[in-house]
């Protein structure tokens, strides 16, 4: 009988594990499809327990704000503007040299989804908005692969497994996106110990669904709020919908490139500008926008716009139709990450 590494000696102790759960992590593929604070906590767990082949996904760049949270990056990436998928990579190589470490730096969009999320038996949520959730969603029901969703704010977080076809999926229990723009890290803040909490409890998750522990599968919808002290199971075992569009009905709409986003962006020829436009119609009040980002920077505005001024380069300029203004930019994957950041998902 072929020896495994000692490395995974107090695994193969963890008798719900034990040396065939071992192996079947081993023979694992996972996707973790943003490498920010939950994605990172995500990735560092997956290849620490041995899974085989991990993909990391992210589009973004690592700055020094994110050093609070982000627990694989560290200074010096930050002052290299590094992409986070690359410095990740760089990191967890070194913690497990046996594992398959694949850095994609792409934006997860409705062209690139089912290409990147296909070829794996489970999908691991570390995004920061809905659109991509709801996308997650529809590739994960369209090619039955399981996935764990999580999310986490402030000192709030909350998360849930969904297996395609056994448990209620995303859309059952969220059916649209919100109308509204929630709350974000970079606007609202967040503090570290919730993200590990939350990404831990994924990462079991995602341990049991490899492992096939199915008698261990967690039926809840779970909820924390950290700083008083608050836990909520919600029992979703019976929340499926049949005329749900995803895993009812089988429509999945977020995978066709018209619908996958709530907005479109555009850059504007030699301005430096990329434009955001609502795919409906919005109205935003900008005094409460206003009271929202004073908190983390410079803001002014009129009856008919709001300016926020992010640093010495870029300023987001909203209007009350909704439309946003991204100056000191024509990189629309640029835009897009200062977008969920300061306007939120």
């Amino acid at each position: 009988m072929e020896q495994l590494p000692s490395r995974y000696s107090r695994q193969l102790l963890f008798r719900p594990i034990g040396r065939s759960g071992q192996e079947k992590l081993i023979n694992s593929r996972v996707a973790v499809v943003g490498m920010g604070a939950l994605g990172t906590v995500l990735a560092n767990h997956m290849v620490r327990a041995g899974v085989g082949f991990v993909r990391i996904i992210d589009r973004d760049f690592v700055e020094e704000s994110n050093l609070q949270r982000q627990m694989l990056y560290d200074e010096d990436d930050a002052r290299q503007h590094l992409p986070k998928a690359a410095a990740a990579a760089s990191k967890l190589k070194k913690i497990n040299s046996l594992v398959e470490i694949e850095p994609v730096i792409a934006d997860v969009n409705a062209g690139n989804a089912e290409a990147l999320l296909t070829d794996v038996d489970l999908i691991l949520d570390g995004t920061d908005n809905f659109t991509v959730r709801y996308l997650i969603n529809d590739v994960a029901v369209k090619h039955r692969i399981p996935w764990v969703y999580g999310g986490a704010v402030s000192s709030k977080g909350m998360f849930t497994a969904i297996r395609p076809h056994e448990t209620p999926c995303y859309r059952c229990l969220f059916p649209q996106p919100p109308s509204g723009r929630g709350e974000t890290c970079d606007t609202t803040g967040v503090i570290g110990p919730i993200i590990h909490i939350v990404a831990s409890y994924q990462a079991v998750e995602a341990m049991k669904i490899l492992t096939g522990a199915t008698d261990h599968f967690n039926p809840n919808l779970e909820q924390f709020e950290l700083w008083d002290n608050q836990h909520m199971q919600m029992n979703i075992s019976r929340g499926r919908h049949e005329k749900c569009p995803a895993c009812g009905q089988g429509h999945f709409e977020f995978l066709n490139p018209l619908t996958e986003s709530g907005e479109d962006f555009s850059s504007l020829c030699g301005r430096d500008t990329v434009q955001v436009v609502p795919r409906e119609p919005r109205s935003v009040d900008l005094g409460a926008l206003a009271e929202r980002l004073e908190a983390v920077g410079a803001v002014s505005q009129n009856p008919f716009l709001l300016r926020f001024q992010v640093d010495e380069k870029t300023t987001l300029v909203f209007f009350k139709d909704g439309r946003v203004l991204v100056q000191g930019t024509d990189d629309i994957t640029a835009a897009k990450s200062l977008y969920a950041r300061y306007v939120g998902n």
